[in-house]
């Protein structure tokens, strides 16, 4: 069984004033508190896109690149407001950006797949946004009404997302898709299949959790 995908948009403040605590448990369950008690629980610092710095950026930054981001999420039917947040967390707006994987430019295509978008030079700005716009919408077209999995594609790859039968168990994947979903400008989070529970315990240790008390975990079979 596999963790689904968490959305601490809810707490987003919270967590960033405090440190958070992750966990999860044989049924595959996800625990979150900010006062750990069993030492199963590993720190994950504040989610808040502000507290790590990737929202903190110059306006003429951010914005810089709007007018090819407009035209091209027309061109293929994505919500401007998606692409712009892929950006800033794939690359920060810095269309020189190489990953240590190698992915490259504005919205970090690999080379393999920028050649196969057509997109002969990865850190032209327009050629960039092209085939990453193009890419993304093929991959919401892949997973129909779930935005969430269809990022987690564009970070891990299709055959991941396929293969554990939703957001894959990875670490970065999860925070990606939480930063863009969660946190990030975009704003169209109702297609993830996800609800925070929150509990304060007697003792105001304050725990988080995708699953009600009492209830199985769900599962994306």
């Amino acid at each position: 069984m596999i963790s689904p995908l968490l959305l601490l948009s809810a707490f987003a403040t919270e967590a960033a004033a405090s440190s958070l605590y992750r966990w999860e448990d044989g049924e595959g369950v996800a625990h979150f508190t900010n006062a750990p008690t069993d030492g199963r629980f590993r720190r994950v610092g504040a989610l808040s896109g502000t507290a790590q710095g990737w929202l903190r950026m110059p306006e003429a930054v951010r914005t810089r690149y709007s007018e090819e981001i407009r035209e091209m999420a027309a061109r293929h039917g994505v919500a401007p407001d998606l692409v712009e947040s892929v950006i800033r967390v794939e690359s920060a707006f810095n269309p020189r950006a190489v990953s240590n994987k190698g992915a490259q430019g504005l919205m970090q295509l690999m080379p393999r797949t920028a050649s196969m978008l057509g997109v002969r030079n990865a850190f032209d700005p327009r050629q960039n946004i092209e085939g990453g716009v193009r890419h993304l919408r093929y991959l919401l077209d892949r997973y129909p009404g779930n935005t969430a999995l269809a990022l987690a594609a564009y970070n891990a790859g299709e055959k991941a997302v396929d293969y554990y039968g939703g957001v894959p168990p990875y670490a970065e994947t999860q925070l990606y898709v939480q930063k863009i979903l969660g946190t990030g400008s975009y704003s169209g989070t109702r297609s993830v299949r996800a609800i925070i529970y929150r509990y304060t315990e007697s003792d105001g240790t304050v725990t988080y959790s995708n699953v009600p008390r009492g209830a199985a975990a769900p599962s994306f079979r």
